[in-house]
């Protein structure tokens, strides 16, 4: 079956349009709770008497208590239990579904996007996110435009699901992350920039890092509904920057709107994003163990790849998303990968991404080996990227595109294993992503633009 409504990180839309509407997703809540259902009665064999349970979380955004209530409705018409928590973030989320051994966990929240936009995420009871398969099984009620489905109707008064609220989720959050930090190390006389994009993290980022010692300067921590992600956070880390110059502050830290990225600068503005990030992470762990390997994506710097292969790590490339990181990092049974963007996944830590757990193993790997950044950085010297979108037709196909796959043929000779080229087609837009590096960035450029040119 097409996936209609299920993209590479759950459902998403702009507010008041399909399928971020109050109708809509009561009706996601009732698909939910119905594969909930289904899924506890064939693991248990037999009909149990203990409703599912489903927590859910949210980011700041204004149209989140309007959704929130729509997703409790329909699972608890469906005989679903729900617990609350309010902001939290989503890998917070993630952590408390696992943690109070619960059913799953739903994220509201449209992660870096404006606050005009909301999304909806799905969480196992082992705190990853659904199978496509999973996904599959919900989607199946949601085909029809119509609310009513047969299968949907609300069960009986009595066996209707209960909801309360969580009150301590926050400060069980703040411990989690700050047991991630070794006990032996703290952050005593370090003085960092938190900006945490007026969103989920705005009440716990600080807390954890101020509860390990160090100095924090908040930013990005009043949200008021329409601010998320406004001209801060993770998708314009240029105001953590500043706000560290301004302030002498030794680090920055920079999260997104449902703080699962991470993006960070030094004392002298220099920005580092999640190639440079997990290059830390990675030589960190090689001090103490062996990393048998990493994964990374399609848009992974290929200085990066390089660079591990001349310690011996192996590296794999997943599509773009960090779902796709975590399903082959299971598949080979290793633990760290990430994205550019941001996303870092170190899965003997927790079982999806999360913004603060990165940072603070980036803070953990300066402080024990008390460097700079920029000397942790030193030895990944990244090649310039240059990616252009190219406007396509509707039903373009890229596989029977002649003059494009001359056109790579003749680049992929001429960059000589010096650099590389991407080709992809955009899953939420009629645009082919061109993507090529290569050390010299004119040429970058050159080989980019020829590329682009035979599609148009």
């Amino acid at each position: 079956m097409t996936r209609r409504w299920f993209g590479t990180d759950g459902i998403r839309g702009r507010v008041g349009s399909l399928p971020m509407t109050p109708e809509f997703v009561l009706r996601l809540g009732q698909a939910a709770g119905k594969v909930l259902l289904h899924s506890r009665s064939t693991q248990s064999g037999t009909k149990t008497s203990r409703k599912p349970v489903a927590l859910i979380g949210k980011d700041t955004r204004l149209s989140g208590y309007m959704l929130e209530a729509a997703l409790e409705a329909g699972l608890s018409s469906m005989g679903v239990d729900v617990r609350l928590v309010g902001p939290l973030p989503t890998p917070g989320v993630a952590y408390l579904t696992r943690a109070l051994r619960l059913d799953a966990g739903i994220v509201i929240s449209a992660s870096h996007n404006p606050y005009e936009d909301n999304g909806i995420k799905f969480f196992s009871g082992q705190g990853n996110k659904l199978s496509d398969a999973i996904e599959a099984q919900i989607e199946s009620y949601l085909h029809s435009d119509s609310i009513a489905h047969p299968e949907l109707a609300c069960v009986p008064a009595a066996d209707m699901g209960r909801a309360r609220r969580i009150d301590d989720a926050a400060g069980r959050y703040i411990e989690f992350c700050k047991s991630s930090f070794p006990q032996r190390l703290d952050l005593k006389g370090i003085k960092i920039v938190v900006d945490s994009a007026h969103g989920a993290a705005y009440h716990v980022a600080g807390p954890v890092l101020h509860e390990l010692g160090a100095q924090v300067i908040k930013m990005g921590n009043e949200p008021d509904g329409t601010n998320i992600n406004l001209n801060c956070g993770a998708t314009h880390p240029e105001a953590m920057r500043a706000k560290v110059l301004e302030t002498g502050a030794d680090l920055g830290l920079a999260l997104d709107g449902d703080a699962d990225r991470l993006i960070m600068c030094d004392r002298s503005g220099r920005i580092y994003g999640g190639d440079e990030l997990l290059w830390v992470l990675v030589n960190d762990r090689l001090r103490r163990e062996t990393v048998p390997g990493v994964v990374g994506t399609l848009m992974s710097n290929f200085a990066l790849e390089r660079g591990f292969q001349t310690r011996g790590v192996d590296f794999e490339r997943a599509k773009v998303g960090d779902r796709y990181v975590l399903e082959r990092l299971q598949a080979r049974g290793w633990l760290l990968g990430g994205e550019g963007s941001g996303h870092l996944l170190a899965l003997d830590l927790h079982s999806t991404g999360d913004g603060i757990i990165s940072g603070l193993q980036v803070l953990a790997a300066i402080v024990d080996q008390d460097q700079e950044l920029a000397q942790l950085c030193s030895e990944l010297v990244l090649l310039p990227q240059v990616l252009i979108n190219v406007p396509t037709p509707s039903g373009f196909q890229l596989q029977h595109h002649a003059p494009l796959h001359a056109a790579l043929e003749s680049v992929e000779r001429e960059l000589q294993g010096e650099g590389r080229s991407l080709i992809r087609p955009s899953g939420t837009e009629p645009v082919v992503r061109v993507m090529v590096e290569h050390p010299d960035e004119l040429k970058a450029q050159a080989y980019a633009q020829r590329i682009a040119s035979s599609i148009r």
